[in-house]
């Protein structure tokens, strides 16, 4: 039995279908891409009979992406195996993806057929699928439910049909990593199979169990595993690849099977799903969350200044991120300020460092996170005894053009420690992009918005203020310069000023380093 895994990727089929997660067809030829880069097995690109948008999509990834196989899904309906086919003539290696439910509700109720009906549909379909494709999966739709022998001689008939996979999915994301090991060990020997068919593994994470149960079936000898970047998908998802890919690299020991994934291209692929579907993995996110690799806590970050092994069980570099994890915030302890102060050129100990630590945590205990911009002015202002360097919005207004066609002009006054008022003008397409553009003249920082992510936060609902919601929007924000990202955030009542707050503290923090890095010379020297 071969040790390789393979991945079927549905983040354009199944995650795409989840409401909130929709993508237009440049926006899956995007992703698409970013899968091949990542070189996943299979792109299932669509439902290309679900609409004409659909089978556009599949048609556009299968000509235009090379590498993985492209696969489109199909109801055992000769007219969905035929759209599929049509959508997927000019994939160099295509795959036709059969499916029908098999489980006792599902043939009850949903298909209104029999036993030995749906047992012709199979066989019917998936010999038609195969006069248009070699490579032909077949899927049990709620497989966990179905009858144990009568889910053996359902995927038996699909294989002697020409089904190549044979997908057995929980579709409702009920069962456990005890029981989808027992019922694969039974598959294992009770369907009547090649030995080139493979079975596959497709769970849903409705008890937050997808990846658990996706390993157990490995385990019992399922060679394909479907899942979705994020692990977006109907309900509460699919497995999360980022999350079964890094589990098999990480206990290869245990498990003892491996991928054709480049996991360094994984965040790529995460931050590709973001932009097209404009939404962020939470902080907490398993591999790819803010918080993946971020240590706040000071005996955390004591541990990680020596040896990341520390608390960390793999690398950032191994999904193909750089950093160095530490979070320098309310909880981090007297070591983690050294070693940062001495990485921007501030050596501390003794008496110095016990003043530097304790300046440090009541700013900490202010804001919370304290970036790379706000620690340097903090320990230049304890070196000089001069005020901190730090930008802050003094003022910005927004002119609306009369002509419909004209942009609007934004008018940004920036108030600074040591330069004092400055304000500029500058017009760009939408209100934003002009008050950024503004402030990137006044601070010489051009910059790219790389992402933007806010929240409302709602006032406690005992406060009893008249006339207002009492509200605050937090913003957080990611802006490249020079190839680099540097991130910033910010609190307020207003959601324009808000966000240009929030690009003025990114933008500082792109200026500290820049700053830093000069003066690096001059300090070597």
């Amino acid at each position: 039995m071969t040790d390789r895994i393979r991945i079927f990727d549905t983040t354009l089929r199944d995650g795409e279908q989840a409401p909130g997660f929709s993508m237009t067809v440049d926006a899956k030829l995007r992703m698409a891409k970013a899968l091949a880069a990542l070189q996943v097995d299979v792109i299932e690109a669509g439902f290309a009979a679900a609409s004409p948008g659909d089978a556009q999509a599949v048609a556009t990834v299968a000509r235009n992406v090379e590498g993985p196989t492209i696969a489109s899904l199909a109801r055992a309906h000769e007219g969905d195996i035929r759209a599929a086919a049509e959508a997927l003539k000019d994939a160099a290696n295509k795959r036709i993806h059969v499916f029908i439910g098999t489980s006792p509700i599902h043939r009850e109720f949903k298909l209104k057929l029999s036993r030995e009906q749906v047992l012709e549909k199979i066989r019917t379909s998936v010999a038609l699928a195969r006069e248009f494709a070699d490579d032909v999966e077949f899927s049990a739709e709620d497989a966990i439910r179905t009858e144990r022998d009568y889910l053996a001689e359902a995927l038996s008939i699909a294989a002697a049909a020409g089904a190549t996979t044979l997908n057995v999915p929980d579709t409702v994301g009920y069962t456990t990593p005890d029981e989808i090991f027992d019922l694969f060990t039974f598959l294992g020997t009770a369907v009547d199979k090649g030995e080139d068919v493979i079975f596959s593994a497709h769970n849903h994470d409705d008890l937050g169990l997808a990846v658990a149960n996706s390993l157990a079936a490995i385990r019992a000898g399922a060679r394909q595993v479907e899942c979705a970047v994020h692990g977006i998908g109907e309900r509460a998802g699919n497995a999360s690849l980022e999350s079964l890919v890094m589990a098999l690299r990480t206990r290869s020991d245990h498990y003892g099977v491996d991928t054709a994934i480049d996991a360094t291209k994984i965040m790529a692929a995460s931050r590709t799903l973001a932009q097209a579907t404009n939404h962020q993995p939470a902080r907490n996110k398993p591999i790819v969350g803010a918080n993946a690799f971020a240590h706040e806590a000071g005996i955390h970050q004591h541990g990680i200044l020596q040896n990341r092994a520390t608390y960390e069980i793999m690398k950032p570099e191994d999904i193909g991120l750089s950093t160095d994890g530490i979070v320098m915030g309310k909880h981090s302890g007297r070591h983690a300020l050294a070693s940062r102060a001495k990485a921007l050129g501030f050596p501390l100990e003794g008496e110095k460092l016990d003043k530097a630590f304790a300046e440090f945590k009541t700013v900490a205990d202010e804001i919370g996170v304290v970036d790379t911009a706000r620690l340097l002015a903090l320990l230049e202002g304890l070196e000089s005894r001069r005020s901190k360097r730090l930008w802050s919005l003094g003022k910005v207004d927004i002119r609306a053009p009369v002509n419909p066609t004209a942009y609007p002009v934004a008018r940004v006054e920036l108030e600074h420690g040591e330069r004092g008022r400055i304000t500029d003008l500058a017009s760009a397409p939408g209100a934003l992009d002009a008050a950024f553009t503004a402030v990137s003249q006044i601070m010489g920082i051009p910059a790219r918005v790389d992402m933007l992510d806010m929240q409302y936060v709602a006032a406690d609902p005992n406060d009893e203020s008249e006339g207002e919601q009492g509200a605050a929007v937090l913003v957080e924000m990611a802006i490249e310069v020079d190839g680099e990202l540097y991130t910033g955030r910010a609190r307020a009542r207003d959601i324009l000023p808000c966000c240009v707050s929030a690009y003025i503290d990114a933008a500082s923090n792109a200026e500290a380093v820049r700053r830093m890095r000069a003066s690096a010379p001059a300090q070597a020297a």
